[in-house]
């Protein structure tokens, strides 16, 4: 007689068990994944609220505002993106466990409708007397000894099928309070991102405003970005220039040819230049508070869309009096200013460089060999805007690089 617990395919039932399983792990770590995105988004505006001042359509530093604002449009569209993914995640979740919570009733009415078929047939033939009759009317002794096992494992079957019935039950319960709790998790997920988007609408709003009040007096105001970029071009140049010296005086040190365009490198700063390259998108941030308030790379102009400038570094706003620190170990190369701006520190870590600029005072001196996270200088507020900002730079000998990809999560 054919065993009633014989499994039909078992490799396949192992595929299918370990294909669910990979599937839901997936899912769990999907779902982490967005919902530390999540919150680190939710931290920067709550930091960007708290750093940058309020925009004032009237007031005559404008320019400043407008970026601020396109800064806090930016960070809450990438928020609404990522609260779509989890609430499509969840919907998604919510529609297995539905398919899973309809097949479980399913199969635990069956279950119970075999139980119950078993139990009247047991009821029937129960007494001790019909059963050694069963036994007894065997026409051999291997033929009873067959009827001793299979009344064995009618007796063991029926005790797994009322153990499966409470392990079913179990499971929908536990299946029943998870998409409970899943339905209550998206309706709070819709309820935010829709206040979320009420936000960025009154915000592009807000945009909308003062673009127009930019273009009433657009010579005016485009003498505030004029300014601003010759500044900003003037620090280029100068840090530039700073990083040829420096390459051209390692390489007479060591005895090489003027015109290299790459550091003359000790073996221990190849070592350090290594070390900083292994660690790229793992560098700290320059500041132990922030948040990005220009990115690297060529830009759109405020007045006019049609025109593009570039950034080479990225511009970092934080608290007022705060400290800029050190991204990385290795020695302080320059310490510089521009006409009618603030201080710099460039820190050289064997062929690359990293750059701080608008500090109000430094607290290295040029030689000084430092380690990650010391405090080079205080960031400078400027009176007038109210913002605490840091530029900061990375270079490998003269070539720009992007800090939005060497530093953690920018």
């Amino acid at each position: 007689m054919k065993s009633l617990f014989s499994i039909q395919n078992p490799k396949k039932i192992i595929v299918l068990l370990l294909l669910l399983v990979s599937s839901m792990s997936f899912a769990q770590d999907k779902k982490k994944e967005l919902e530390a995105t999540r919150l680190r988004l939710m931290k920067e505006i709550s930091l960007i609220n708290k750093l940058i001042r309020k925009t004032n359509s009237k007031t005559k530093f404008i320019v400043d505002d407008v970026q601020s604002i396109n800064h806090k449009i930016r960070v809450k569209i990438d928020l609404i993106k990522v609260m779509n993914q989890q609430t499509n995640l969840l919907t998604n979740q919510i529609n297995d466990n539905i398919k899973k919570i309809g097949q479980l009733r399913s199969d635990l009415t069956k279950l119970k409708a075999d139980y119950a078929e078993m139990i009247r047939k047991s009821y029937k033939s129960k007494s001790e007397q019909s059963r050694l009759m069963f036994l007894l009317s065997s026409e051999s002794f291997l033929q009873a000894y067959k009827r001793v096992q299979y009344m064995k494992q009618y007796t063991d079957y029926r005790k797994k099928q009322g153990e499966a019935i409470a392990e079913r039950t179990q499971e929908l319960q536990k299946l029943n309070t998870t998409f409970a709790a899943q339905k209550k998790e998206k309706e709070v997920l819709i309820a935010d991102n829709r206040k979320i988007q009420k936000e960025l609408e009154g915000e592009k709003k807000t945009q909308s405003e003062m673009l127009a009040v930019l273009r009433k007096d657009k010579d005016k105001y485009a003498n505030q970005v004029k300014k601003k970029q010759q500044q900003a071009d003037e620090i280029d140049r100068k840090i530039e220039k700073l990083i040829r010296d420096a390459i051209a005086k390692s390489n007479k040190k060591a005895g090489n040819k003027s015109s290299s365009k790459t550091f003359a490198l000790t073996p221990e700063a190849k070592a350090i230049g290594n070390s900083f390259a292994a660690n790229k998108g793992k560098h700290i941030w320059p500041v132990s508070e922030g948040t990005k308030t220009v990115g690297y790379g060529k830009h759109r102009d405020i007045l006019n869309p049609n025109v593009t400038r570039e950034n080479n570094g990225v511009v970092l706003a934080t608290n007022k009096n705060a400290k800029a620190r050190a991204v990385y170990k290795g020695k302080v190369t320059h310490i510089f200013g521009v006409k009618g701006g603030n201080k710099g520190v460039m820190i050289s870590h064997g062929s690359y460089i990293t750059a701080y600029y608008n500090l109000k005072n430094v607290s290295v001196s040029v030689g000084d060999a430092v380690i990650i996270k010391q405090n080079i200088g205080t960031v400078d507020t400027d009176e007038s805007t109210g913002k605490t900002e840091l530029k900061f730079f990375v270079f490998k000998n003269t070539k720009r690089l992007n800090p939005e990809t060497w530093l953690y999560r920018m």
